[in-house]
């Protein structure tokens, strides 16, 4: 995507900690950036006074705490490797990570959490990289595509139809020539052409889009390559994977408006057909405004790392 390959990686170690410590990766959501750790959220304390506060209590064993970036020019790369966006697990668990290994004193002990997109992340770091994640927690992560995306299909086909002459193209040239950004009128085209980029890429890496315009049809064969990267898919062929974690924290607010709560309930279907212990919580929000809620993951798999 002609998307910078140097990239700012923030590194907090609790204030007094020493020796080697266990390693929780925090992978932002879709349309944030790395340093959505370090700035001001607006009447909320910041991430990083968060993540200060919970290492404060003396109960709470230390751990280093990273956030990479994935953002990309269309808003997110989801995490994955893709011919579209980038090879940003590989990123993650072969250039961050022995970077972090080297640069700091580490356990070799790694978790990985994060929200929306970034729990998705998570989720995936940990079904295909097993080897060098051992603890996973995910907020709202994007799961049950059909619920999440699918949706979307109809009313990104009429913004298309009415506001870009039926084309992609000319969404793109309006999008990269802009003055500035104008959720109604990009935001959900912009989305999905961002999981196209990821999901379903075309030989030359252009996006491949899973339905019409102006009629919002599903095109079948694309969207089935979207449906083999959720992960209530790949949890499936990939679950002996997550036999050996030591923690695994998946939570969504009841009112979630993607339906996440139900994808992540789903998730947790599957592990209990599959005998893996893990935690599954249900609370009452939606699913924007719940920065603190990480602050249960990060507690909870750095008492798993240090185990």
């Amino acid at each position: 995507m002609g998307d910078p390959h140097r990239r700012p990686l923030y590194v907090y170690r609790p204030p007094g900690a020493d020796g080697e410590l266990p390693v929780v990766y925090l992978l932002h959501a879709f349309g944030q950036r790395a340093d959505v750790l370090v700035e001001p959220q607006g009447y909320d304390p910041r991430l990083i006074d968060r993540i200060d506060e919970l290492f404060s209590k003396a109960e709470v064993p230390p751990a280093l705490v990273v956030v990479p970036d994935g953002w990309t020019r269309f808003g997110g790369s989801q995490w994955i490797d893709s011919a579209g966006s980038g090879r940003y697990l590989e990123y993650l668990a072969e250039e961050i990570v022995p970077f972090v290994d080297a640069e700091y004193d580490t356990s070799g002990q790694r978790a990985v959490t994060g929200h929306s997109s970034g729990g998705y992340g998570a989720l995936v770091a940990a079904l295909l990289r097993p080897d060098i994640f051992s603890a996973v927690g995910a907020h709202a992560p994007d799961s049950l595509f059909e619920h999440v995306f699918m949706r979307d299909f109809p009313d990104a086909a009429r913004q298309l139809r009415d506001r870009f002459d039926g084309s992609w193209d000319v969404f793109l040239k309006s999008f990269e020539t802009r003055e500035a950004f104008d959720f109604g009128s990009f935001g959900l085209p912009v989305m999905l052409y961002a999981m196209a980029c990821c999901y379903s890429p075309g030989p030359d890496g252009s996006p491949e889009f899973p339905f019409e315009i102006p009629t919002g049809k599903v095109i079948d064969d694309v969207w089935e390559r979207w449906l083999a990267w959720d992960p209530t898919r790949l949890l499936e062929l990939h679950v002996d994977s997550l036999k050996s974690m030591t923690t695994i924290y998946l939570e969504a607010g009841r009112s979630d408006e993607h339906y996440l709560d139900l994808g992540t309930h789903a998730l947790a279907r599957h592990l209990d057909q599959a005998g893996i212990e893990h935690e599954f919580v249900l609370f009452d929000g939606r699913h924007g405004g719940n920065k603190h809620r990480l602050m249960l993951s990060i507690e909870k798999l750095a008492r798993g790392l240090a185990r």
